[in-house]
């Protein structure tokens, strides 16, 4: 267990007024401090105490209840103490004024939970998880961080881990024996279990990808020409008048964006301004602003007036647009006199005035997602995540046809080695200070 020299201290609740505010220390010294600022008796380890606390004069600050957790039996892993008091800031600075005078040091962002990390109460893939979980914007997010939290993807991650050992472990004994009659890298067995990783790996990455699009979200942009429904649709889909709507062609001259929840996914959408052709240089630039949405755009949203269809203005400019997934979405379907014939693949008939159609583009943008349906054992995970599994599999790969080829065994030794490697950059068994502070430095102070 790595051992801290010093004892840190924050506000672990959110700014603003509750009825309760905590106060947290961590270090060796934190009981000292807490027998300091109650000036009496500690209560009992895991037990709360009804205590008083106050600055270095004596001077009553606040009361609450008062907890303590030894090491390593802790979040941390450290001597914790939990100051539980009114919820207020000016008195939780205060307290928190009082630790530091006592011999505490203001907390760094994340720092309990890097300490959490670095005394091994946590792998790295769970210490994100914390503030996955704090950030978590829907249902499924929350659950999905637990799960990474109660190390589900690290179990899975150490699984694969372990099957690449046993490999490597055979491969570099073939080698140690190479002199021998055997051909221990033509064994049937060899083969078998670098398959078994591979599908390990490729179970773990499709949880890990629909668990980072959870995360993440999916960046979407509407377009099309002026007066088609646009803007409606937007209000539509975020259930509120994010955007203006108007019969004036070029209303919307800029970006609209809107951060939305659709059915438990997290949707990053633009509206944006009308695309034709035009003299007009404030429409101009909205008109450029909304091709550079399209570029940055997962999904691409084209909306037609279904009783003009897709017309030879639509078709030129659909050329300026990125190649990038596109749903043809046929708006204004209630206003015809005649009904339009099944939607083709691809394609959406629907009326955002009346949201009639909504159900079926949310459904089609979550396929896209890729989380249309949910896995029950999806976990959350992050860029990083995918990268590393991707890496292993990629190196796994290059073994696989090293030994295949009967080649060099020693390359396929190093790329076993560097498959292995690759996932334990994901709990943090091969990690860096630059990673580290980069992750710890995100979370909020406090945590």
């Amino acid at each position: 267990m790595r051992k801290a020299a010093d004892t840190i201290a924050a506000i672990a609740t959110a700014p603003g007024m509750g009825a309760v505010g905590l106060v947290r220390l961590s270090g060796p010294k934190a009981f000292a401090i807490a027998e300091v600022l109650s000036a009496a008796v500690l209560p009992p380890l895991r037990q709360a105490g009804l205590r008083k606390f106050c600055d270095a004069r004596g001077q009553a600050l606040d009361s609450g209840l008062l907890l303590r957790f030894a090491a390593p039996r802790s979040f941390t892993g450290e001597d914790v103490v939990e100051l539980q008091g009114h919820g207020g800031m000016a008195v939780l600075a205060e307290v928190l004024a009082a630790c530091v005078a006592a011999g505490a040091r203001l907390a760094r962002p994340g720092e309990f939970t890097e300490r959490a990390y670095l005394n091994g109460r946590l792998d790295l893939a769970q210490a994100e998880a914390v503030a996955d979980l704090i950030e978590a914007s829907s249902a499924q997010a929350v659950r999905a961080a637990h799960r990474t939290l109660d190390g589900e993807f690290s179990r899975q991650v150490n699984a694969a881990v372990a099957s690449l050992t046993e490999a490597r472990v055979w491969v570099e004994g073939a080698l140690d024996f190479s002199d021998e009659d055997v051909d221990w890298l033509a064994d049937a067995r060899l083969t078998t279990r670098l398959a078994e990783v591979e599908a390990q790996l490729a179970a773990t990455l499709k949880a890990a990808s629909q668990g980072a699009r959870l995360r993440e979200g999916l960046n979407v942009a509407i377009l099309g020409a002026p007066n088609v429904g646009k803007s409606t649709l937007l209000n539509a889909l975020a259930g509120f008048d994010a955007a203006i709507v108007s019969p004036v062609a070029g209303t919307t001259r800029d970006l609209v964006r809107e951060h939305i929840l659709l059915d438990g996914l997290t949707v990053h959408i633009v509206d944006t301004a009308g695309l034709r052709e035009t003299d007009d240089l404030v429409e101009a630039e909205g008109i450029r602003r909304a091709i550079a949405a399209a570029e940055k755009a997962e999904l691409l949203l084209y909306v037609v007036d279904a009783r003009s269809g897709v017309t030879e203005a639509d078709r030129a400019l659909q050329h300026r647009l990125p190649l990038r997934p596109t749903l043809l979405l046929f708006n204004k379907a209630d206003l015809l006199v005649t009904a339009l014939d099944s939607p083709s693949e691809g394609s959406l008939h629907i009326a955002a005035k009346t949201c009639a159609g909504m159900e079926e583009l949310i459904a089609a943008i979550k396929a896209h997602a890729g989380v249309a349906v949910m896995a029950e054992g999806v976990f959350l995970a992050r860029a990083r995540h995918l990268e590393a599994l991707n890496a292993a599999r990629s190196h796994l790969a290059g073994a696989q046809a090293q030994l295949q080829a009967r080649t060099q065994a020693e390359l396929a030794a190093e790329e076993l080695r560097l498959a292995q490697e690759a996932l334990g950059a994901i709990t943090g068994k091969f990690s860096n200070d630059d990673l580290l502070g980069a992750i710890f430095s995100r979370f909020c102070i406090g945590k």
